[in-house]
């Protein structure tokens, strides 16, 4: 494919990329203007998010296993048709339950997208640095995506109303699907038989709904109520049952061999540890501008929004420089150790704030987030070969989803936990809420600890190995080594 369409390929994948991470932070900023509108109840507002939650993250090993068995293409041009007809069931929805189910048909459009985008990306580009380049690209579109959806949404909101926050996807979708059907490589996939296991499809998408489920619902019941180590449970079980039959089936939905791989395995635990601890630092920086500092919706996003600038300019100016002269191991140790100063700050945020001194300086460190996603995404594609391309974009896509849901469900329910305690010991609102929301970000800070500690040790740099030959051959140049030590 010349280089012109892969660009435009580019384009698409990480267009889409982005009105998918998009659509899930514009919604957090109207949550108040829906519920007015619609009538949800406290409880029933939470599914806006859940329900979207609940079909992506559960669908997405499946989208990616399919796409490889039917097609990457046209896994993406049907996802993206799915998710772009949803949003306008979302935009024109005059009830909660309406709402609640185009959430879903949302959430399920865009796992099938998403489960094939990285796949679709690495068999494009193969070269070290034109592959670097592109996974940096992706990877921005991810990492800022979420800070400009809070900044779009309350603008939408504010000026418009939030049924806009959905009517935006038409065009974009539209324009996704016509560019995708021309600018994606056409693929036939391996056919259906070579993992046609109905037994195996139902059960990982079930354990993996039940487990999100139980995630997303563990502020209302908690941690150790009878609901959530019930639901726990059977999660585990169904996903247990699901490895024991992708290791008896002849044709399984999911290899085993993709998680042989101690690359492969290793970048998704650390991307769990990761986003479990960064995806809560923009949900709970946001709910301390506003419930501490007095921030409204649009003055929020903006006040996140120097974070955004330096993700984009460290992952698309610096990152896939950097890889490829140091390798992805090592911009990723140097990213997590920029994060965890992120957090480590975090942890003494004070009641009265000052923007420039207080929260400016974490903002610039989250540049981290722009060198470590690239390398991270580098790695956890590096294992798998063209079959399992989409399997293996779609496990990727999966761990960190999940990472995000127990971040989220785990950290909220700490901090709120630490606020209700403070507040009953005769603390203040607002110096109650600060001393929940420290919690939460120490021990988001360890889980980046522990992050750094995998990466650091599982994660480890392979030494190229010298051919054996009379002369001592030439030093490998930096794409080179770069090529070897990623295998």
């Amino acid at each position: 494919m010349h280089a012109p369409t892969r660009s435009l390929a580019l384009t698409v994948l990480a267009s889409a990329m982005l009105m998918t991470v998009l659509d899930g932070s514009i919604v957090t900023v109207a949550m108040p203007a829906i519920q007015a509108d619609l009538g949800f109840t406290p409880a029933g507002l939470s599914w806006v998010v859940n329900a979207y939650l609940i079909a992506f993250g559960s669908l997405l090993l499946l989208a990616g296993r399919l796409g490889d068995l039917i097609g990457r293409k046209r896994m993406f041009l049907a996802g993206t048709a799915v998710f772009t007809a949803a949003s306008l069931l979302a935009a024109v929805a005059g009830s909660p339950a309406v709402l609640i189910a185009a959430r879903f048909l949302q959430g399920a459009g865009s796992a099938m997208s998403s489960a094939v985008s990285l796949g679709i990306l690495v068999t494009l580009f193969t070269e070290p640095r034109e592959r670097a380049r592109a996974i940096a690209v992706f990877s921005f579109t991810g990492a800022a995506g979420a800070s400009v959806g809070q900044v779009l949404g309350g603008l939408l909101t504010d000026a418009l109303s939030w049924n806009w926050i959905f009517f935006i996807n038409l065009p974009v979708g539209a324009a996704a699907i016509t560019l995708a059907a021309r600018a994606l490589p056409a693929d036939r996939g391996l056919g259906l038989r070579a993992g046609a296991d109905a037994l195996g499809a139902p059960l990982v998408t079930a354990g993996l709904m039940t487990g999100i489920y139980a995630v997303v619902r563990i502020e209302e019941y908690g941690a150790a109520s009878a609901h959530t180590l019930g639901l726990g449970a059977l999660s585990l079980a169904l996903l247990a049952g699901f490895l024991v039959r992708q290791h008896r089936a002849a044709t399984p939905l999911m290899p085993l061999r993709i998680l042989r791989s101690r690359t492969v395995a290793g970048a998704n635990l650390v991307q769990l540890l990761m986003v479990a601890a960064l995806f809560s630092f923009q949900i709970l920086v946001a709910l301390y501008l506003q419930k501490v500092q007095g921030y409204g919706a649009t003055a929020t996003g903006l006040a996140m929004l120097p974070a955004a600038l330096v993700i984009g300019a460290a992952s698309l100016g610096i990152a896939a420089r950097l890889i490829t002269r140091f390798g992805e191991r090592a911009v990723l140790l140097t990213g997590i150790v920029l994060l965890i100063g992120v957090l480590g700050l975090l942890t003494r945020i004070p009641v009265h704030a000052s923007y420039t001194t207080d929260l400016l300086p974490v903002m610039l460190l989250a540049a981290g987030f722009g060198l470590a996603l690239p390398a991270l995404t580098s790695l956890g594609m590096s294992g798998a070969d063209e079959a399992d391309a989409g399997l293996a974009s779609g496990l990727f896509n999966t761990t960190q989803q999940i990472g995000m849901a127990l971040g989220v469900a785990v950290l909220t329910t700490l901090a709120a936990a630490r606020t209700e305690a403070l507040g009953a010991a005769g603390a203040g609102a607002a110096e109650a809420l600060t001393g929940g929301y420290r919690l939460a970000f120490a021990v988001g800070t360890g889980l980046l600890l522990a992050a750094l500690a995998v990466a650091a040790t599982v994660l480890r740099a392979k030494t190229p190995a010298r051919p054996q030959t009379p002369e001592a051959p030439e030093a490998p140049r930096p794409a080179e080594a770069e090529a070897v030590t990623a295998a």
